[in-house]
């Protein structure tokens, strides 16, 4: 299953939200990996408008998976400053899934 979502990173925070990302930790990394998130990139525009991809077979499963991780939660911790509109949620609960409404192999 391949799954896009988007989220809009504060204007003033960009360059710092770029800069974190530089260094996911390692542990961050393994429990993605462990929970199902492959192939997983971000994209960021200009503007802050932030574009996920993943792979995985179950993107509510490895959501879930994440959720029991205490990894997670420092991570979530530390990136909510970084979003606009998350209304009191956390950075990966307020992730959406996108419609695939096209793909080319």
């Amino acid at each position: 299953m391949r799954v896009g979502f988007i989220l809009k990173v504060k204007p003033h925070m960009i360059e710092e939200y770029k800069r974190r990302h530089q260094n996911v930790w390692p542990e961050m990394q393994q429990a993605l990996r462990e929970t199902g998130w492959h192939n997983y990139s971000l994209f960021l525009r200009e503007d802050g408008m932030l574009f996920g991809y993943l792979e995985t077979p179950d993107f509510e499963a490895a959501r879930a998976g994440m959720e029991l991780r205490e990894v997670n939660a420092r991570w979530q911790a530390e990136m909510g400053e970084f979003f606009e509109q998350l209304d009191g949620q956390r950075p990966d609960q307020g992730m959406r899934p996108l419609e695939e409404v096209f793909h080319l192999d």
